[in-house]
């Protein structure tokens, strides 16, 4: 359940607004300004504002004054509004215990009302309501408004990074068909949009978070609605000396005279280091409104082979044929992929492989238990192929552009189904009591780049309130899977692979796996890994994904350093036709051996990700840091790397420090100075032992 932020502090907001709250007091100075421990907001006479760090005793503006909060309509745009009273007082509510400031100002015949909270447990972040009143006599017809538009400088030239570095990293959200990083260098002219909606027929949604930092400080801007919503967060650098960050809206809306269009509930967070922290608080403060993540089953920490290297085509004979060479490397899990079924709808068995229908799957599964594996299956909801049963016998299950015409999934060739309409959830519901009760699999690998939103819904047929419904609904349709595994197998594995997409965090607590999501590279392991322990914490395990989709199709260093669980998708020459970088040549396997015998040694799933210690755009080499009980597990990455490296977090004592890689001692050193010199490629994993 989670609570309804807005009717707490909007009521909140009128009566201080009205000056009728008990102990507000009404301020008279010309600047307006709230501020915690770490941050601190101040406005001009116009309602101008501008973003302050504090940290280590020191205050840091951001940027320049700038029209934050603005709303526009087709004609005419609203930027500033001179301040006409502003009041401030200490609160109590659901959330804590802490600031809260409201300012008032006009601007013709609109009012605006900015409400400030800083809540004592998040001293790093300032949450936002904003209130737009009408008081002409005309009607206002809006197109959309801007909150917390920030411009941020660069540093001056004697804090600026040295060498090549950029001015500014950045946390970008949105998602898109290219499958961009997450974690980004800005350049002058840099802008991406990062809107929440569909930016492609099968691509979009996302976390509603962006951030860009400094090498001394960041800012990171988003909402903290308790539902996906179809906002932008546009991030842009316009020259080599600022950067601009925002969150938008182009929603329209017409307002009566004395009609009043509140925004969502926004905020600005500053932090030291990268985007890990601003993320972290983000997940912290979503948890007072009621978002827990899931609880993973003790076994999701296996190892897992994947049948999809042998492609579509698989065979049953190949995964029974393979099964022997998975066990002896030391895998756990075995995930038949795409190729099973008759079709992407219907989701029957396809009879050419499993003739024998039901009798045939599930006597897989049981040869899969039987050779001591979890069994796991591949599976795309919310789609549908056009000559599929189900939507021949159900259209009305379609979700439905606004011209009547049916949504297309381009990368499976189908059409969306509508998660907001019952019947939709309950036939997908019905499908996850058959995989896991009646054929006998221990898991769901969820799979589907359209999985992570969809687009608004037309279709009469589901008698929708708003067009977005089908867009709020997504995290609602995956927890009515979830709890429907759970419900007929309690500890069943739920992995949740959105394919190259940016995650939404609303369907986070409807998974136990995540996973690094068809990576392109070896940093996007890595990096998003970071980003998911940040948004999930360390409860949730990581997978990888399969190795042959790192640097080099081999890089197990990647997702073993920083916590991730390992995985394959290779396939034995002897059962394919064609070679493939897929193929467990006697190299490989050695190397398989090598890394499995390490993962399941160290088990660093287990550990607790420091994401805090390192930042991941500014420091070189790039490093990573898992805590497991006193052991210190170190992973610095980089193509090339001769000279001093450090070893952050570490107490005032004697450590051993081991290249448990390599099996090479590299002796002692004190956690008051813990600095090597050192050279390697590619990865150095260390482990550093308490003496």
């Amino acid at each position: 359940m989670t609570l309804n932020f807005w009717a707490v502090t909007a009521a909140l907001a009128l009566m201080l607004s009205s000056g009728s709250r008990t102990g507000a007091a009404d301020l008279s100075v010309d600047k307006p300004q709230i501020q915690g421990a770490n941050l601190r907001i101040e406005f001009d006479r116009n309602l101008r504002s501008r973003v302050v760090s504090r940290f280590d005793n020191k205050d840091t503006t951001m940027g320049p004054f700038s029209a934050s909060e603005t709303i526009a309509a087709a004609d005419k745009s609203w930027t500033d509004f001179p301040m006409t009273n502003q009041k401030r007082e200490r609160v109590s509510d659901a959330f804590g215990t802490g600031e809260r400031l409201v300012v008032t100002g006009r601007s013709g015949t609109l009012t605006k009302v900015v409400t400030v909270t800083m809540y004592d447990e998040f001293p790093t972040m300032a949450f936002f309501d904003i209130q737009y009143t009408n008081t002409g006599t005309n009607k206002l017809n809006i197109k959309g408004w801007t909150n917390n538009a920030y411009t941020l400088n660069a540093q001056n030239r004697n804090g600026r990074p040295a060498g090549d570095a950029p001015p500014f990293w950045s946390y970008q959200s949105g998602s898109y068909e290219k499958r961009p990083n997450w974690i980004v260098p800005l350049h002058a002219n840099f802008r991406q949009e990062n809107f929440l909606g569909m930016n492609a027929s099968d691509y979009g949604g996302g976390t509603p978070i962006v951030d860009v930092w400094r090498r001394d400080v960041g800012v990171a801007v988003g909402h903290v609605e308790p539902r996906p919503r179809l906002i932008s967060l546009p991030v842009s650098m316009p020259d080599s000396a600022h950067a601009k960050i925002a969150v938008t809206s182009r929603h329209a809306v017409s307002l009566a005279p004395g009609e009043s269009l509140h925004t969502l509930r926004t905020f600005a967070a500053v932090h030291q280091g990268d985007y890990f922290r601003s993320l972290a608080d983000y997940r912290r403060f979503m948890m007072k409104q009621g978002f827990q993540m899931a609880a993973p089953p003790d076994d999701a920490y296996g190892a897992i082979w994947c049948a999809w290297g042998y492609g579509r085509s698989v065979q049953p004979k190949q995964v029974y044929d393979t099964l022997p060479t998975a066990k002896r490397l030391g895998f756990k899990w075995v995930t038949l992929d795409d190729g099973w079924q008759n079709n992407v709808g219907d989701w029957e068995l396809d009879r050419k492989k499993f003739p024998h229908g039901d009798a045939d799957i599930k006597a897989l599964v049981d040869r899969i238990h039987q050779e001591g594996f979890r069994a796991q299956l591949w599976w795309s909801p919310l789609s549908a192929v056009p000559n599929s049963e189900l939507l021949k016998s159900h259209p009305e299950y379609a979700l439905e552009n606004r011209d009547g015409s049916r949504r297309k999934v381009s990368w499976w060739n189908s059409y969306y189904l509508c998660p907001a309409d019952q019947r939709v959830v309950d036939y997908h519901k019905a499908l996850v009591r058959k995989i896991l009760v009646d054929w006998g699999f221990d898991g769901l690998k969820l799979d589907g780049q359209d999985m992570n939103a969809v687009p608004a819904c037309y279709n009469p047929a589901h008698h929708h309130e708003r067009p977005e419904d089908s867009v709020e609904a997504l995290p609602d349709f995956f927890r009515e899977i979830y709890d429907t595994a759970q419900a007929v197998k309690p500890g069943a594995l739920v992995e949740f692979c959105p394919c190259g997409t940016a995650y939404s965090f609303f369907t986070m607590p409807h998974f136990n796996m995540s996973v690094a999501s068809d990576p392109t590279s070896s940093f996007q392991v890595r990096s998003k890994a970071k980003t998911l322990k940040a948004l999930m914490g360390d409860n949730i395990p990581f997978f990888g994904d399969h190795v042959e989709l790192s640097d080099g199709a081999d890089d197990f260093a990647s997702t073993v350093g920083v916590g991730g669980v390992v995985g394959t998708q290779f396939v034995l020459p002897s059962l394919v036709k064609k070679r493939s970088k897929f193929d467990l040549t006697p190299a490989q396997e050695k190397k398989f051996e090598k890394w499995l015998a390490i993962y399941n040694d160290k088990m660093l799933p287990r550990g607790q990700y420091l994401g805090q210690l390192y930042d991941i755009g500014f420091d070189v080499p790039e490093t990573h840091v898992i805590r497991k009980d006193q052991t210190m597990y170190y992973a610095f990455y980089a193509k090339h790397w001769k000279g001093p490296i450090e070893l952050r977090g570490l107490e005032d004592r004697k450590y051993s420090v081991l290249d448990y890689v390599n099996g090479k001692n590299l002796g002692t050193l004190s956690g008051r100075d813990a600095r090597l010199t050192v050279e390697f490629d590619k990865h150095l994993l260390l482990e550093v032992r308490p003496e």
